[in-house]
């Protein structure tokens, strides 16, 4: 066997030496190559080598998601051998997941891959982390612009003789005899280069001062407003607002996946990787920290600034990503009772976090209710205001965790729910995030059971146009398709596929589970069927049914028989179809004309948090008086949890679907 490993010693306790040995691996399409000791999966190769690649269920080989192929034979151009004999064995584990021709190609789950020489992988398009779409319609929300940074342009006289006042005291001088600001301190590195900052344009700077309290960057003559950045971090996807915090102008956003998704779709899967590995914390928070950095350099690049003009951020997320990113010890938010390192708000020096903007300022991390509801529930509350509302309000923040509020001014209550990521495209045979390639929206003739849909990033309808490059379905493809389905008479109440219709699309697959067609290869850019399956259709069911439960244990805890309003909040509940989700029996029944989507609530939160610092008060009062309610526990949740699973529902009524509204 032709090997071109690389030699490390690694000295023994008996006093010998032994060579461990090395091996090179190269991704395609990107290219990517680095050398990694024998032994080593191949998802964790490419977590080191930042090659970005789907791992649901944080490398525990049950998701089936990181599908790789093991090229063979000699590459020339990157002088290396590669082939099936340079990994481990593949088990019964694996095969499950491939087809004959899949496993005859050579395709393998990275997580169970092990590599024994040197290797070259592609990683199909359906594998890759793929950049993603925010979709949002959003709404206007008004409040008074009040940051906690403030800029001030002043003229300093230069040092005399007569007036020999070190640098530092010149200027808080002159900021207490212009501006009234006493007592203020000036934080470290801006002292550092603050002598020949002064001196730069003739003793005219601008100066940056949070809260009044402290000197966080002095720039030479009059420079251009202050910038902050508000980001909401999704278990899924991170939403970033770069904003002037003069205007509150909104300036650029930039969306992109959680890096922390190769670590495991969900939060549970992230906090078990954090205890099974010993530097699994510090991974989490390194992936967050890098992550944060590229939105905001990408963001101010844009419209030609500098992250080191970024002089406050906030951070809203779930209670488990608040712990990943500030770098707490996160195992026991994990273990009932779900206690949190820390529950109030947080304001931590960007340099302390690792984030590479101005190293002097100041990150605000929202605070946190309870369990697994976190600041970015704290955020949608604070946007859409239910505790200022005379009218009962539901509120749903549809995310891989579900965060539900219900009430008015009177009174407010939460809960959250373990929604899974199904409704964000993952645990689906083709489930994708929101990106070029994901089908979006699905109608199904119900007599000729023939379906039309639509991918992000075409304008036409299928068959309108014969080939979409559909790759995959997303959330709001797969709300639709599940509806649509039972509209159309394919599946029954209870989500199973009727079997005995006489249309190619429905059939059974090799191992005779059932499944819909809902495009076919000559269609895709996979170049496969892409199906909805049994499975699909039960983990959709899962995710709407808990949503419902907590919303209707919500309205008996409060006292109502039905709501005023409902609110899909997110930026994927900005893009569902209110119909589809009705129909499936999402949430309660409700006037249609009273469903709005505001896109992503949290983010906006953020937005006014940053922009407004007296919001911030506003901000931890709520998250105190909110009522939290643990609706696992209720002694009837497992059998109201099954009613829900049916579709609309196996008992409650819904009048607002009748014929002509749905």
């Amino acid at each position: 066997m032709e090997q071109s490993a690389l030699s490390t010693a690694s000295f023994l306790l008996k006093g010998e030496w032994k060579m461990a040995e090395a091996y090179t691996i190269v991704f395609q399409p990107s290219g990517r190559r680095g050398e990694v000791p024998a032994g080593k999966t191949v998802l964790a190769a490419a977590q080191e080598l930042g090659v970005g690649i789907e791992a649901s269920c944080g490398g525990k080989g049950v998701c089936g998601k990181c599908r790789i192929i093991v090229e063979e034979g000699r590459f020339e151009k990157l002088g290396l051998v590669s082939g099936a004999s340079h990994v481990s064995e593949r088990g019964e584990t694996e095969e499950k997941f491939f087809t004959e021709d899949e496993l005859s190609r050579g395709y393998r789950l990275a997580c169970l891959t092990q590599i024994t020489g040197d290797l070259v992988v592609t990683v199909p398009e359906e594998s890759r982390s793929v950049k993603q779409v925010i979709l949002e319609k959003g709404k206007k929300r008004t409040f008074t612009i009040n940051p906690a940074v403030k800029q001030y342009t002043i003229k300093l006289p230069a040092p005399t003789l007569e007036d020999a006042r070190d640098d530092r005291r010149r200027l808080l001088d002159v900021l207490e005899e212009k501006e009234g600001l006493s007592g203020l301190t000036v934080d470290y590195p801006v002292l550092r280069t603050l002598p020949r900052t002064l001196r730069e344009n003739d003793w005219l700077v601008t100066v940056s001062v949070w809260q009044g309290k402290e000197v966080i960057r002095v720039e030479s003559g009059e420079a251009p407003h202050s910038l902050g950045i508000a980001i909401d971090i999704g278990t899924t996807t991170l939403a970033a607002f770069l904003c002037d915090l003069v205007t509150g102008e909104l300036l650029s956003k930039a969306s992109r996946m959680n890096p922390e998704i190769g670590y495991g779709e969900d939060v549970l899967a992230r906090i078990s990787y954090a205890m099974a590995n010993e530097d699994g914390g510090e991974k989490l928070q390194r992936a967050m920290q890098d992550a944060v950095s590229e939105l905001a350099a990408q963001m101010t690049g844009e419209i030609g600034r500098t992250p080191s003009e970024v002089d406050e951020m906030v951070l809203v997320y779930n209670t488990a990503m608040h712990h990943f990113t500030l770098g707490l010890d996160s195992r026991y938010v994990g273990r009932s009772p779900f206690a949190p390192a820390a529950s109030d708000a947080l304001d931590i020096k960007a340099r302390d976090l690792g984030i590479l903007i101005n190293p002097s300022a100041n990150i605000h991390s929202l605070p946190i209710e309870a369990g697994f509801v976190g600041a970015d529930n704290v955020a949608v509350l604070l946007a859409e205001e239910p505790y200022n509302s005379e009218s009962v309000k539901l509120i749903i923040d549809i995310g891989t965790n579900g965060e539900i509020d219900l009430g008015n001014k009177e009174r407010l209550l939460s809960t959250s729910c373990a929604t899974g990521p199904a409704l964000e495209g993952a645990q689906i045979a083709f489930g994708m995030r929101a990106a070029p390639g994901a089908i979006e929206r699905i109608e199904i003739n119900p007599e000729t059971y023939e379906p039309r849909y639509k991918v992000i990033g075409k304008d036409e309808w299928f068959p309108d146009i014969s080939f979409t490059g559909a790759q995959g379905i997303c959330g709001s493809g797969i709300i639709d398709v599940v509806a649509e389905l039972y509209r159309a008479g394919i599946i029954s109440k209870a989500g199973r596929i009727n079997t005995k219709l006489d249309t190619p699309r429905v059939r059974k697959d090799d191992k005779g589970k059932a499944e819909y067609v809902l495009a076919w290869a000559p269609e895709t850019a996979v170049h496969k069927d892409i199906v909805i399956t049994q499975g699909d259709i039960r983990a959709v069911q899962l995710a709407k049914g808990a949503i419902y439960v907590g919303a209707k244990y919500l309205m008996e805890k409060y006292g109502i028989d039905h709501v005023d309003e409902v609110i899909l909040a997110g930026a994927f509940g900005s893009y569902i179809n209110k119909k589809s989700a009705m129909a499936l029996g999402m949430f309660p029944d409700c006037a249609l004309e009273k469903v709005q989507a505001v896109g992503n609530a949290a983010g906006d939160g953020a937005r006014i948090a940053l922009l407004n610092v007296e919001k911030r008060k506003e901000a931890a009062k709520v998250a105190r008086e909110v009522e939290f309610i643990e609706t696992a526990v209720e002694p009837d949740f497992q059998t109201r949890f099954m009613e829900a699973l049916a579709i609309p529902h196996a008992k409650d009524e819904f009048p607002h679907l009748k014929e002509g509204d749905a």
